[in-house]
This record gives structure tokens, sequence and C-alpha cells, in this order.
């Protein structure tokens, strides 16, 4: 399915909208993570992102990406808007009320099987660009290690978690300002990279978003 091509039927490129509420809720929490701000109770700080920018806006994205035709792009923002949005549910209503013993069991299952998705979605990420897989591969990194830390009970863990979400929110900002800035001047000003699977595409002259659709 390609993107319409008539001024009517065009739709802008969602990426960099979901990029931008990704980056942002992730640099929020990982701030809390990293240890930046002692104070945990200002944690409440990250619901309202995650309800409306990481998760009502990304969701938005993820549903526009599908009517672009790009599977990537709709499974990426449509699962991690999800992400947030049950994140949101389960600091506020389920966390609360599990016993303390146990409860980072409970997390930590959360966070594995966001850990698997993210990581065969890395695999995907080969075939759009250098700067969308730099977001994937560490985000994958900080899954794998804000998992283990929840299951060890490793404060320094849950701490290089957080600065391994730092950079990854570091990098998914520069895909969605690349993301924008590129369409907005119709050219290449910034740089989303090469990557993997450029070489097993045939070359096309069409400006392509940052998740490899056409723009």
């Amino acid at each position: 399915m390609s993107t319409p091509t008539t001024e009517q039927g065009k739709i802008a490129d969602p990426g960099p909208l979901g990029l931008a509420a990704f980056a942002a809720t992730t640099f929020v929490l990982s701030t809390f993570n990293a240890d930046l701000i002692h104070d945990k109770t200002l944690t409440a700080v990250v619901l309202p992102l995650a309800l409306f920018y990481g998760g009502l806006a990304q969701l938005l994205a993820g549903m526009w990406e599908f009517r672009k035709g790009n599977t990537f792009g709709a499974t990426a923002f449509g699962s991690f808007g999800a992400f947030w949005l049950s994140y949101a549910a389960y600091a506020k209503f389920v966390a609360p009320g599990l016993p303390a013993s146990t409860a980072h069991q409970a997390t930590g299952l959360f966070l594995l099987v966001w850990a698997v998705f993210t990581v065969y979605m890395t695999v995907a990420a080969t075939r759009t660009t250098g700067a969308i897989l730099a977001v994937f591969v560490t985000l994958s990194a900080t899954f794998i290690v804000l998992c283990v830390a929840e299951f060890a009970q490793s404060p320094n863990t849950v701490k290089a978690g957080g600065w391994l979400g730092l950079v990854t929110a570091v990098c998914a900002w520069y895909a969605s300002f690349a993301g924008v800035t590129n369409s907005t001047y119709q050219r290449a000003v910034m740089p989303v990279f090469p990557n993997l699977g450029e070489h097993l595409r045939p070359h096309r002259t069409h400006h392509r978003g940052p998740f490899g659709a056409h723009a």
C-alpha cells in the first residue's frame, strides 16, 4: 500500500510526533531511574506525560502509520503508545497494592515482555534508518538492564538502566528532529545515516520519513 499522492488524500508523516512523544516521556522517567532527582515522590510527573504524550499521542501516530501503509511504524508507535498507557495504569493503580516483598517480580515480568518485543523490533529496524536503529538498540539495552535490575533488586543496576534510558531519549529526539526538519525543508538537512538494509533495497529517489516510509 502506497501513500496517497493527491493533496486531498496526502497525510503528514506521523513519525516525528511519535518519536518526540516517546523521547520526552522516556527522558523524564529515566531522570528518576538514574537518580538525578532524589525525591521519588516527584515521579508522579511521569503519569500525565505517559497518558497524554507518550501514550495517546504516540498511539495516534501509530494509527496514522497504518494509514500510510507502514507496518513497522504502526507496530512500533501503537505498541509503545500502549506501553506508556499501561505503565501509567500499573504505576497508579496496580503497583501500590502489590505485596512489598514480591512486587519487583511483577515489575520485572512487565519489563521482560517489553524487552522481548523491542529486541525483535530492533531486527526489523535494520531496514529503516541508522537513526531509528540507534533508538531501538539503546531501548533494547534499557529494557534488558531495567528488567535485570528489578529481578535482582539492584539499585545500581536501575541507575544504569536510567542512564541508558536518557541515551535512548536523546537518540529518539534526534530522529524526531531530523524527520520534522527534513520534511519541512523538503530535503535532507539532517542526516539519518546509512542502515544495514539499505544495500538490499532497490534504489529509489523518493524522500523517506524517519521510519523508511515514503513521506
